[in-house]
């Protein structure tokens, strides 16, 4: 009888642990293994090389990055393209003929209203930029996060390198819907058709501020590792109310960060890996505090951590 009793309250216990967290969601079956210490080359590596670019990218492997960062978009042709803004930025790309775009037209060429094919016309690694001027200049373009991912692949494979992550950020906020992009649940089913086709699930994280793409994600694709973004000053029990679940990552504006504020999120789980962190000083400092990770545009200088 006891021996019985014991076995019913073994397989109730080992039920409780495997029911997944919400009712009607997907089993999360990706084991959810992250960097022992995450080294992140912001928009492959911004400092040196022109942002979000597969040049930055393959720079930031050349480096020794454990995570490639970056922004997505969603082109007017239902395609993810890598950039931070949801336009043609004047200040670091150039018009197809290799002219400036002028001030006046800063706005005029939004992603979303565009097919890729055009997009792709615009250099957006030529141009001067004064905010990083240790950028190498050289004519490239915005790419598809398909052929980024394809050009990473291959790159790691020849160079016989370790399998990175992507911790690809979903570029949305709830007043830019029908303007700068499409809605949450197709921004994330556009997002996740990439990433489903290329098969390295086990390797994506999810950042954003937006909290209702994390939120469709969590939903619909539970065993993709999420990434809070925060760069307010609500507190992290705020934050995480307003999310409505506990992400793999919580990943602060590093000024926001405190040793109280890190020993919070990792009793709740969560690794923090703060952004964006470009002097060595405050990188050892953040390190020595207990953060799990740091973002920076000059992965050039981790190795001196």
């Amino acid at each position: 009888m006891l021996k019985d009793l014991l076995f019913a309250s073994f397989l109730y216990l080992l039920s409780s642990c495997t029911m997944p967290a919400q009712q009607g969601a997907i089993p999360d079956n990706t084991v959810r293994h992250l960097p022992a210490f995450d080294l992140e080359g912001h928009r492959g590596a911004r400092g040196l090389m022109p942002e979000n670019t597969i040049p930055a990218m393959i720079r930031a492997l050349e480096l020794g990055i454990t995570t490639l960062e970056m922004d997505t978009h969603i082109t007017k042709d239902k395609q993810v393209v890598l950039s931070h803004d949801p336009y043609i930025n004047h200040e670091h790309d150039l018009l197809p003929d290799g002219s400036e775009i002028p001030a006046a037209d800063k706005h005029k060429y939004v992603l979303y209203q565009m097919d890729y094919a055009t997009i792709r016309t615009f250099d957006a690694g030529s141009k001067f930029y004064k905010k990083f001027p240790q950028q190498e200049k050289l004519p490239t373009y915005k790419p598809l996060l398909s052929d980024l991912i394809d050009s990473v692949q291959t790159y790691l494979q020849q160079q016989n390198l370790p399998q990175v992550y992507y911790n690809i950020e979903t570029k949305s906020k709830p007043s830019g819907v029908g303007k700068w992009h499409p809605s949450p649940e197709e921004f994330v089913t556009l997002l996740m058709d990439v990433i489903d086709k290329k098969g390295i699930a086990e390797w994506i994280i999810i950042q954003s501020f937006d909290v209702r793409t994390l939120q469709v994600l969590r939903q619909h694709y539970p065993h993709i590792k999420t990434s809070l973004l925060v760069e307010n000053i609500k507190g992290l029990n705020k934050n995480l109310e307003a999310l409505g679940f506990i992400p793999d990552i919580y990943s602060p504006y590093y000024k926001l960060l405190t040793p109280k504020l890190i020993k919070a999120c990792h009793a709740q789980g969560m690794k923090v890996v703060p952004w964006t962190i470009n002097e060595l000083q405050e990188m050892q400092r953040l390190k020595e505090m207990g953060v799990d990770g740091l973002i920076s545009d000059y992965p050039n200088l981790y190795p001196e951590l």
